[in-house]
């Protein structure tokens, strides 16, 4: 007998699947990376671990720092949470707070989890965090307007800005896929995902050499459960990209159209299975090419929103 879940418990999981599974995505990233480099590498929960202990360790503050430095991660994960709630994570079907938003506005809410973390960071006075902050702004004056633009593209090709809707255009017709303005901008997004999880071209998350440091610096003056939020709330990043990339732009297959448990467990293993196999992905491209030199990081990104601009070109001049 099939047990059908009430709307808000469905709604409850998308951001609980985010919160849980973000860890230990990255645990198997890392652990398919140190492979691919001849290691044994960490085991794939240990993320857990790493969070577990920070949460039992003291807290501490810079002198001098408002309260806006501690605030900063609160408020990160808050975002990180909200955005499952609009995208489809589990269900093909808005849920009842699935439409408070459209793609537009998750786009705003990871930039406004990006600038707490960066404003808190400059406020430190701790000079690297400052560094990872400055740098963080400066190359994200040109990520965010390809985010902007990637999903403008989209919401052109599908004639929606919600991404249920657009999901539910794209997975109607496998000709949506391959047009070549949402090709385009697929890719463009995917670069852009490269560079938000902290892959190539900077340096990788277990990263130490301050010269070409972004995400990991911006939290050098955190430390205990605040450090611990930082660390959770860009495993939950890292995810919540996937997901868009995955369950809107590329493969929104796996979905559950109702609310029987049965179809929202499959849904829940569909989406980890198909993060996963992108994380893999990105795991091989990280090892497979060197790191670029900080200067060019501007042309990876500038090269990104090149994409999305051909796209919109490509859509009104050449049928795509």
């Amino acid at each position: 007998m099939s047990i059908s879940l009430p709307l808000s418990l469905v709604q409850a999981l998308q951001p609980l699947t985010v919160l849980v599974a973000g860890p230990a995505l990255s645990g198997a990233i890392a652990k398919v990376a140190a492979r691919l480099q001849g290691r044994r590498g960490p085991r794939v929960l240990q993320p857990y671990y790493d969070l577990a202990k920070l949460f039992r360790k003291e807290s501490l503050a810079p002198p001098g720092a408002s309260w806006f430095f501690l605030a900063a991660p609160a408020v990160a994960m808050t975002c990180f949470l909200t955005v499952p709630l609009l995208i489809p994570v589990l269900t093909t079907f808005g849920l009842p707070l699935g439409y408070m938003g459209d793609i537009i506005g998750s786009s705003f809410l990871l930039a406004l989890a990006s600038f707490s973390v960066a404003v808190a960071a400059a406020e430190s006075g701790g000079p690297y965090a400052q560094l990872g902050a400055s740098r963080s702004k400066t190359f994200g004056a040109i990520t965010e307007p390809v985010m902007l633009f990637v999903v403008f593209t989209v919401a052109l090709v599908t004639t929606t800005d919600l991404p249920y809707a657009q999901a539910a255009i794209v997975r109607s017709s496998a000709d949506q896929i391959i047009r070549p303005a949402h090709l385009l901008a697929s890719v463009a997004l995917f670069l852009v995902i490269l560079y938000e999880t902290a892959r190539i071209p900077v340096e990788t998350h277990t990263g130490t050499n301050e010269f070409g440091m972004i995400e990991e610096a911006r939290s050098f003056e955190h430390s205990g459960p605040y450090l611990a939020l930082l660390t959770w709330g860009s495993a939950m990043k890292q995810l919540v990209l996937y997901t868009i990339l995955i369950n809107v732009f590329v493969a929104p297959w796996g979905l559950s159209s109702n609310t029987d448990a049965s179809s929202v467990v499959l849904a829940i293993l569909a989406l980890l299975g198909k993060a996963l196999l992108l994380g893999c992905v990105v795991a091989v491209i990280d090892n497979s090419f060197a790191k670029l030199r900080l200067f060019k990081i501007t042309e990876f990104v500038a090269a990104a929103f090149l994409l999305a601009v051909l796209a919109v070109f490509t859509l009104y001049l050449g049928g795509g």
